[in-house]
């Protein structure tokens, strides 16, 4: 038999030991995150307005003091509906201050959507072109960071809070960056 016979098979093993290993990367659950460059660094610089209070700029150094969730959402957003019901059960806690940030949307819709749904935020920030959402490395909704009292960002999930995230993977950092007695 000639060498030349045996390189479609070494070319079709190949292929298929590449196929193999990818089936096998694939099976991890957070294989489709992207790490955020953000984590362990200072969030960026931000002056927003209140939703509910239009006229009123809130600035990131505002919020430093005390760590905080910030959670990206927006009306038009159906994963942001999902995930509404966990949101507010862990804002009910009051373990540390949530923050909305509505992105590109119209100040009319948000407003009716929190109306419609509740409003477990501590403040609402709104991004109606979306320009601040750059400097956070946001690309959809829902997004959501925790930042610490010093203003770094801890930690950042992207789609909707779950129960299981909430417990397994927020609670243990706040616990790390803000114990309680």
């Amino acid at each position: 038999m000639s060498r030349s016979r045996w390189i479609p098979l070494a070319v079709f093993g190949l292929l298929a030991l590449l196929l193999a290993a990818g089936v096998w990367l694939s099976r991890r659950p957070d294989r489709e995150a992207l790490p955020s460059p953000l984590v362990g660094k200072p969030a960026p610089e931000f002056a927003l307005p209140v939703l509910h209070e239009p006229g009123r700029i809130v600035r990131a150094a505002d919020l430093r003091g005390a760590p905080y969730l910030l959670n990206v959402w927006g009306s038009w957003c159906p994963a942001c509906r999902d995930e509404h019901p966990v949101l507010t059960r862990f804002a009910e806690t009051r373990r540390v201050r949530v923050v909305g940030y509505n992105w590109k949307d119209t100040r009319e819709d948000a407003l009716r959507w929190l109306e419609q749904f509740g409003n477990p935020y501590w403040l609402v920030l709104a991004d109606e072109e979306g320009g601040s959402a750059i400097d956070f490395g946001i690309y959809g909704a829902p997004e959501t960071f925790l930042v610490d009292a010093r203003g770094r960002v801890r930690w950042k999930h992207v789609g909707p809070l779950t129960d299981a995230i909430v417990r397994d993977e927020l609670t243990p950092l706040i616990d790390e960056i803000d114990p309680r007695p």
